[in-house]
């Protein structure tokens, strides 16, 4: 399974969601087909940004709720202090991709940003 985990800032557009994921694809070689879902935190997965985005790349949304983003805290590779003063925990994008993928989990490298986003690619063997 290999998962896109997308963070953004509140307000942050489809059009930059996709474009990060995009950057993200392009730095591993990956073609969007191959991706399996995108994962972010359960209030952003609300956010009708995040929702066009994944359906412009056609995978479906998954949302991590705080609890399990922190669970893999110390396994993020570029953690964020803006997060945690926000949210409670370093990383949305990678600590999402990173749920997501499930067991054995890894993350292929650290994450991409641009001004509003973030994006990092796990892959693992699922939930």
């Amino acid at each position: 399974m290999i998962v896109a985990g997308v963070g953004g800032r509140s307000g942050v557009s489809a059009d930059e969601i996709e474009q990060v994921v995009r950057m993200a694809l392009d730095m591993f070689e990956l073609p969007a087909a191959r991706l399996s879902a995108f994962a972010t935190e359960s209030a952003k997965a609300a956010d009708p940004a995040f929702v066009e985005a994944a359906r412009r790349i056609s995978v479906p949304l998954r949302a991590c709720t705080l609890d399990e983003l922190d669970r893999v805290a110390g396994r993020v590779l570029t953690p964020s202090k803006l997060v945690l003063e926000t949210k409670g925990v370093p990383s949305i994008a990678e600590a999402s991709a990173l749920v997501v993928a499930g067991r054995n989990a890894r993350l292929l490298g650290t994450r991409v940003a641009t001004a509003c986003a973030t994006c990092a690619i796990a892959i693992g063997d699922g939930r």
